[in-house]
């Protein structure tokens, strides 16, 4: 029996990452059950190796595109998303727009559907291992807002919502980047970094998406988790990896948080990401690990380092605000 396995986003950053893992299952399980993969893209193009790979323009804001794209489906992996941009693009794309391929996704009967969702529908604040169930969903940024909506529709469908907070590796151009314009900007550490955060490798996330979509049910008692190392990360082990991927010299002073505040307000910067980065921002991932019987890999010491030659590439044009 062929279980067919939608995935939307295919062609970005997690998307592509899900679809290799997606593509292994295909050659490592075909003595066990045939799997069918149908990517789908709106602009980008799709890159599929596994045989029978069928590639399907829909876009998330055009509803009419979505007609038929769960047709015969028996999983949807919802990695599509709409990051920054116009407030009305993310309405359009994560909140309507899930509305819709969910709405599709019922009518084709399709029966698993996993959502790839964000930490960041919490809001701003600390946090300190806690489980979905322990939080409220406080959204600060209408990109957070309008994914908090889509999981609602996802919810409502019946599907399950996967999220994890930092995702770093090859095709990254958000979290890393960032953090790079931090360390170069700041002419010191702040409170020694000594603040811990939640991370996940793309790799290992999509292997936990994958793993969800075709789990048996049974294994599966929550509709939300938390995807991330369980083991969190020291603020400063990740920032000096950064800094060695930009080229940046690690800093021989440090500064209080308000000295740092006055310095990204007077040369630019994120004082947001400041926060967050001077806050413990860590969850309790273990549940997901636990229900999908997976290891959770090596965590960041030994993940990134495989990135290191990419992110250096990829680092060389981010600029920093001004270090004063």
């Amino acid at each position: 029996m062929t279980t067919t396995v939608v995935i939307t986003g295919a062609a970005g950053f997690i998307g592509r990452h899900v679809v290799r893992e997606a593509e292994r299952h295909v050659v490592r399980e075909a003595e066990l059950h045939d799997l069918s993969l149908r990517l789908t893209s709106h602009r980008r193009q799709v890159r599929a190796t596994a045989p029978g790979a069928r590639i399907v323009q829909a876009d998330l804001t055009d509803a009419r595109s979505l007609a038929g794209v769960c047709e015969g489906a028996d999983v949807l992996l919802h990695c599509a998303a709409q990051i920054g941009g116009p407030a009305e693009l993310c309405e359009a794309v994560n909140a309507r727009g899930t509305a819709a391929l969910m709405d599709e996704a019922r009518r084709a009967g399709v029966t698993r559907i996993v959502q790839l969702s964000t930490a960041a529908v919490y809001g701003r604040g600390t946090f300190r291992g806690e489980r979905p169930d322990d939080l409220d969903r406080a959204p600060a940024s209408v990109t957070s807002r309008t994914r908090a909506s889509a999981e609602d529709a996802v919810l409502a469908a019946g599907g399950i919502v996967i999220r994890p907070h930092l995702v770093y590796g090859e095709g990254d151009t958000w979290v890393v980047p960032a953090l790079a314009r931090m360390v170069r900007t700041l002419p010191g550490t702040v409170n020694r970094w000594s603040a811990r955060v939640s991370a996940i490798a793309a790799e290992d996330l999509a292997r936990a998406l994958v793993a969800t979509a075709l789990a048996p049910r049974e294994r599966l008692t929550a509709s939300v988790y938390h995807a991330c190392h369980p083991e969190p990360l020291a603020w400063h082990v990740l920032l000096r990896a950064v800094a060695a991927a930009s080229s940046t010299p690690w800093p021989d002073r440090d500064l209080t948080r308000d000295e740092a505040y006055a310095h990204l307000r007077a040369y630019g910067g994120s004082e947001h990401d400041l926060s967050m980065m001077t806050s413990d921002q860590w969850f309790d991932g273990q549940p997901l690990w636990s229900a999908l019987g997976l290891t959770p890999g090596p965590g960041f010491p030994t993940r990134f380092p495989r990135y290191e030659t990419w992110y250096k590439e990829a680092l060389a044009s981010v600029p920093a605000e001004g270090r004063g």
